[in-house]
């Protein structure tokens, strides 16, 4: 083999190398991007009227009765079973919230 063959072989595998690397940071950086992507898919947990009464139950035995009854009423009902389960995240989330300020 002469000098050139070598030097343009040794190019060859260098530039191997050059791609096989940049390929490798890729493969990573879609790792690192491919939990925060999974997390995205995941489906919300439906809350059911059984989720929201549990935790309702829970506050009004801690003494915040009124506090429960009145945000319910601003939910737009009169008791918990009248409340759009479309709304439930948005109950649960100041139902869980309620006594934290105290």
């Amino acid at each position: 083999m002469t000098n050139d063959e070598l030097k343009k072989l040794a190019a060859g595998l260098s530039d191997c190398g050059k791609a096989l690397l940049r390929m490798a940071d890729t493969l990573m950086e879609k790792k690192e991007e491919a939990p925060a992507a999974e997390e995205e898919k995941k489906p919300e947990k439906k809350l059911s009227l059984e989720d929201v009464r549990r935790v309702a139950a829970d506050k009004a035995r801690q003494g915040h009765t009124d506090e429960v009854r009145q945000l319910i009423q601003k939910f737009g009902a009169d008791k918990l079973s009248g409340v759009d389960a479309a709304k439930y995240p948005a109950l649960m989330e100041e139902l869980e919230a309620m006594g934290h300020a105290d």
